[in-house]
């Protein structure tokens, strides 16, 4: 342990008593950037989240700040439940999910929809407390649990190119590639490359710039206006027009299995790979690669989905991003204290917000990156093998093409026990993807 390290917190300061900095060898000063660090890495989803989720009819303003309350609530909970240096805000994903597949593609109100995830953030607190946890992580086969993440980076990146003109409709093929002599679709792709050549530098807040520096070169074109100021205070009215919203007996009626089974299981499988992944380059894994204090992170994210909901906004899960801190040398949950002040800062700052958003190009980039960081699990596919393979293809595949996050996982949940019961190796199967192969293939059945 470093000299600097072991002074901190010698004179028994409540900070080194309550995150253990000490113990943990690490500084305020360090904890303090890596927070730093982790906020410039996903300040992202302040312009994202609201732009996918207005889409429904919800007002932007009001989302903004339902992503940043929840972001900031989430995290401060990892941080003084859990002690970890792990962020959290709205689910990339879940967000589309929510917005084009339930709102947009069923027809359901956006306020059922977060009765929806209340629901699922409520099940979710319960498992977190129960053995049941365990048995659902055991059961489900790793092969569908990443090709899971795999599919959803696919899918948001198709979104984002699908905003930005970058891929249009085409009568004879379906889709086809946009016109990139038209300034939105070639701003998007040189943002986009932009965002890749920085992160391949390993530049702090990558994606960020990309979305800043695809705005100002909109604006500098005169294709979006400059705002008229930079800090605003919060709009409490435009809050209140979410905020307390959700509809949890029109969910109840909506029909519980499907859509609350989505968020759920999205949330629960990509938390669960987040915190062993991030914990993995931390070295907070036992010597059984066990994470200590496994309950109370799980259980700051399902009350973060919860709280997330009552205030305004699609499910909230702890963010890969969190391991840019905790290379920046976080240790404790002081990191993710500092990550929550920076995002309510964030919120004075709304005029620049509006302006990206009224550019889709300028998160395109976003949401092509981000879906392509999240394809690189698709390696642990065990691809050798037909019967673990077409199964996690057959998710990966259905996602994008039927544009639905549910589809996809239902078809895969369907495909897995078949081809294992085909190829002899149905004993390999646990009896719960066996019943949830029934349901879904049920629920194609009965509801189309």
């Amino acid at each position: 342990m470093s000299s600097r390290a072991a002074a901190v917190g010698s004179d028994g300061s409540l900070l080194d008593r309550w995150f253990r900095l000490k113990e943990n060898g690490t500084t305020v000063r360090t904890e303090v950037a890596a927070g730093l660090t982790t906020f410039m890495t996903m300040a992202y989803i302040i312009f994202v989240n609201p732009g996918i989720l207005s889409s429904t009819g919800m007002d932007f303003d009001g989302v903004l700040i339902a992503t940043v309350m929840a972001t900031a609530f989430g995290t401060l909970l990892m941080a003084f439940l859990a002690n970890y240096p792990f962020a959290l805000a709205p689910g990339m994903g879940l967000n589309a999910y929510f917005a084009f597949t339930v709102v947009l593609g069923r027809g359901v109100s956006w306020e059922t929809a977060l009765g929806a995830v209340f629901l699922s953030g409520v099940i979710f607190v319960l498992l977190t407390l129960t053995r049941v946890r365990e048995t659902i992580v055991n059961a489900v086969p790793d092969g569908l649990k990443v090709a899971i993440s795999a599919a959803i980076g696919l899918f948001i990146a198709f979104i984002g190119a699908q905003n930005a003109g970058l891929i249009v409709d085409d009568p004879a093929t379906l889709v086809a590639l946009g016109d990139l002599r038209q300034p939105g679709p070639l701003l998007a792709l040189l943002g986009t490359l932009l965002t890749a050549g920085l992160l391949a530098l390993h530049v702090r807040g990558a994606i960020l710039w990309g979305i800043l520096a695809t705005t100002v070169a909109g604006a500098l074109l005169g294709y979006v206006p400059w705002p008229e100021r930079i800090i605003e205070v919060p709009s409490l009215a435009a809050w209140a027009t979410v905020a307390g919203k959700l509809d949890i007996p029109g969910a109840l009626r909506l029909g519980f299995f499907e859509i609350v089974l989505v968020f759920l299981f999205v949330d629960f499988f990509d938390t669960m790979g987040t915190l062993v992944g991030v914990s993995t380059r931390a070295g907070f894994l036992d010597e059984n690669g066990r994470l200590p204090r496994a309950r109370s992170a799980m259980l700051s994210d399902a009350l973060s989905t919860v709280f997330g909901s009552l205030v305004g906004t699609s499910t909230v899960t702890t963010y890969v991003e969190s391991a840019s801190g905790v290379s920046a040398g976080g240790r404790t949950g002081l990191t993710a204290v500092t990550v929550a002040v920076a995002f309510v800062l964030s919120l004075f700052f709304a005029p620049i917000v509006r302006m990206v958003a009224d550019f889709p190009p300028a998160t395109a980039p976003a949401l092509i990156v981000v879906g392509a960081l999240m394809m690189q699990v698709i390696g642990r596919i065990k691809w050798e093998d037909v019967s673990e393979a077409f199964p996690a293809f057959i998710t990966v595949i259905a996602m994008p093409l039927t544009y639905s996050i549910a589809t996809g996982i239902a078809l895969g949940f369907i495909s897995y026990p078949v081809v294992k019961l085909i190829s002899g190796k149905g004993r390999e199967v646990h009896w719960l993807v066996y019943v949830l192969a029934i349901l879904f293939a049920l629920r194609f059945a009965f509801l189309g």
